[in-house]
């Protein structure tokens, strides 16, 4: 690289740098005398979704961006720039130029920075089904403190429900016109999306979708019927665009809704009797985990860490005076739940104001949220920093408004 490259990379990446700031800003809320740029294409709906950062920690001047550098940019430079802007503010800087609306954001060369690009981090789906209004999603960003609406309308007009979300895909289930039980994975931001083939029993079954960017692929697992007949267990791998049948779990097990899929194993708890059961994709097997659950535990959540993590999420106790939120960990090697955390006192208080009272409880990458009925927030535990905070716009007061961690990912296609 000669000095002229040199010179112009540094300055590069002060302007990026200056540009990150800037997109970052302009998504947190701002006082009344400086008003506040809106994105185009997706709609920003809601900020502060966590607390302001003060003044200490606030972002140095921008520096100023030269216009000239811009313009001169080679290709690669521009792309590795433009792969690192937060996905949802993407869509405004296709009418900067035709140069940059050609680029951004589904050319085969912004894809592959994108795909080496820092991960914009995670966001907090919310997804609203039946009411008057037609099925909606919107996307609460963490890092930029802001919501963003992601339109829906591209898929068919189905009863469809949540079921998750892993890689940047998102996974739908439901039934058609003609009540045939449907599976739709699609990228909201692409808006790309697929129906799956039929099951070989094609019932209402409880869903988990794996996504694997290395291998450029993703499965789908089906256990039980939802209302609790025993089925073979199913795996659709995008590779062979078909499903597979598996073995059937043990018929003893009463299976319930709380899953957590966790380093190539899906995890799923059982009611009667009360316990673990592993399922493993690559032989495609049951196991029976011989952890017991904590005494006097009052409902459970199975939530997939990072690597190979697994927690357990509940609350303990018989009265409500006694009771208490609790995080475990399962020590694989001594097959037992070790406590990790408990929530504090006036958090507790504030998410549940009554001991019968129902939550939520969903995680990701050693992040874990709640959220209840009474509350127009989310709860965020981060198990790496041991730290608890409120986050708005988890709002459940209705029973027909779903919630999952979410990465925006332009790179992750339907395959």
């Amino acid at each position: 690289m000669d000095v002229n490259m040199r010179e112009l990379a540094a300055r590069l990446t002060a302007a990026a740098s200056a540009g990150a700031r800037a997109a970052a800003a302009a998504a947190r809320p701002t006082s009344p005398s400086r008003p506040r740029t809106r994105p185009r294409g997706l709609d920003e709906e809601t900020c502060a979704a966590t607390p302001a950062p003060s003044a200490a920690a606030a972002p140095p001047a921008d520096v100023p961006m030269d216009a000239d550098v811009w313009a001169a940019l080679p290709d690669d430079l521009l792309l590795e720039v433009l792969a690192r802007v937060p996905p949802f503010l993407l869509p405004r800087l296709r009418a900067v130029s035709r140069r940059w609306a050609a680029a951004v954001p589904r050319g085969p060369a912004f894809l592959a920075a994108h795909a080496a690009a820092p991960s914009h981090g995670p966001c907090v789906l919310a997804f609203a089904r039946g009411g008057p209004a037609p099925a909606h999603c919107a996307a609460l960003s963490l890092p930029l403190r802001a919501r963003y609406r992601l339109p829906l309308a591209f898929l068919p007009a189905w009863d469809l429900w949540l079921v998750g979300s892993s890689g940047g895909l998102v996974c739908f289930s439901g039934f058609d016109a003609s009540s045939v039980f449907r599976t739709i994975v699609c990228n909201p931001l692409t808006q790309a999306w697929r129906v799956l083939p039929e099951m070989h029993h094609n019932q209402q079954r409880q869903l988990v979708l794996a996504v694997d960017r290395k291998l450029r692929s993703f499965k789908v697992i089906a256990t039980s019927d939802v209302y609790g007949e025993t089925l073979p267990t199913e795996v659709y791998d995008s590779k062979a665009d078909r499903w597979s049948v598996h073995q059937m779990m043990p018929a003893e097990n009463l299976c319930s809704s709380k899953m957590a899929f966790c380093d190539s194993r899906l995890y799923l708890e059982t009611l009667s009797p009360l316990g673990l059961m592993m399922y493993r994709v690559d032989a495609g097997k049951w196991e029976h985990i011989p952890a017991k659950f904590p005494r006097s535990l009052l409902d459970g959540y199975l939530v997939a860490g990072a690597r190979k993590r697994l927690f357990l999420v509940g609350r303990i106790g018989l009265y409500s005076t006694l009771q208490s939120m609790r995080i475990w960990e399962l020590d694989h090697g001594r097959t037992v739940w070790v406590e990790i955390s408990r929530m504090p006192p006036k958090y507790f208080r504030a998410l549940l104001r009554l001991s019968a009272e129902r939550f939520e409880c969903f995680g990701q990458d050693n992040l874990i949220c709640f959220t209840s009925w009474n509350q127009g927030r989310g709860l965020l535990y981060d198990v790496d920093k041991k730290a608890w905070s409120w986050i708005a716009g988890c709002a459940s007061q209705l029973c027909n408004t779903q919630f999952c961690f979410y990465e925006p990912r332009f790179d992750t296609s339907i395959y």
